[in-house]
């Protein structure tokens, strides 16, 4: 799981992504404080309506001293090119007070994301064109699935786009989820460096439908601060459970030494397999679940997830 940092300068224009930090947000708000402010969910529909002006003036300084009026006029147009309207996804909580949302158009190939701070300056724009994957994206698993906790999780990442799902561009674990706890807007209480002050660490990691295990890894370290990640080691420790039709879950991140089966035990849905952790390439504990056509992580190709309900959900949601 990756998370994006709220301090952050980068423009470029083919895919743009416009964002800044700086200490002078006041005087950005004083220059827009005669007129009615945007509002996050106004701002989808003033950037297609080609209200770039007022857009422009509501971003950062830094922002402004890094991309003229001219620029992202020329570039609002050129994007906005036979889209009729932005669809908003997600928003969430980014951290000092800040929100991020996620917008796409109807058709699904562009995508617009915005970080507006607690005082709804722009701190970040970002529109992209979307890569697409149809012929894969509505073929579902023949298994069922469940949820691989108990109680509310927080969806960090998932869905059929970059955006909300950064996992998608890799076809190995394109349908894959991130799964975080999330309370008061934070996924943690106490010292940000410690495993032990987030609140996913150490809950219960169940078997989300019937299966064997056919791989287990449990003997990688937990990362340590959190924020340092184990490239070399991305799946930490794991289990791969074979559930017929050709379809293997990856639950993957476990805590160090935390998992309670083996290769060739059989499961039932919601057995217990360990204790969520923070080994591996992960940023914080979390829970990482996708589905795959083999036991093989590298050449095995990602299948979108058939679950036990019927309401949709993605990057955002709160799902129990």
């Amino acid at each position: 799981m990756r998370y994006l940092r709220f301090c952050l300068i980068l423009v470029t224009f083919s895919m743009a992504f416009l964002t800044a930090c700086n200490t002078e947000e006041e005087k950005v708000k004083d220059s827009v404080q005669d007129e009615k402010m945007l509002k996050p969910n106004e701002l989808s529909n003033a950037f297609l309506n080609g209200d770039y002006e007022k857009v422009y003036r509501q971003t950062s300084k830094a922002f402004q001293d890094a991309v003229t009026l001219k620029q992202f006029q020329e570039l609002g147009e050129e994007f906005n090119k036979d889209v009729t309207i932005y669809i908003l996804q997600s928003e969430i909580p980014y951290g000092n007070g800040a929100k991020k949302y996620i917008w796409t158009d109807d058709s699904g190939s562009k995508g617009m994301v915005a970080i507006f701070d607690e005082d709804d300056i722009i701190q970040g724009l970002q529109v992209m064109p979307l890569s697409m994957y149809p012929e894969t994206d509505n073929i579902y698993t023949e298994t069922v699935f469940d949820f691989p906790f108990q109680d509310k999780w927080f969806v960090f990442w998932g869905g059929t786009n970059s955006l909300v799902n950064y996992h998608y561009a890799y076809e190995n674990q394109r349908y894959a989820y991130d799964f975080v706890v999330m309370n008061e807007k934070s996924t943690y209480e106490g010292d940000p460096t410690l495993n032990e002050s987030y609140y996913a660490f150490g809950k219960e990691y169940l078997a989300p439908a019937d299966g064997m295990v056919v791989k287990v890894e449990n003997s990688v370290k937990d990362n340590k601060p959190v924020g340092r990640m184990n490239k070399k080691q991305p799946l930490g420790n794991y289990v791969i459970l074979d559930h017929g039709n050709k379809e293997f879950s990856y639950l993957v991140h476990f805590k160090y030494q935390s998992i309670v089966v083996k290769e060739g035990d059989k499961v039932k849905k919601g057995d217990l397999l360990g204790l969520v952790g923070n080994s591996g390439n992960s940023s914080e504990p979390h829970i990482h679940f996708h589905v795959a056509d083999s036991s093989d992580p590298l050449t095995s190709k990602s299948i979108n997830i058939t679950f036990d309900r019927e309401n949709k959900f993605i990057h955002g949601d709160f799902v129990e």
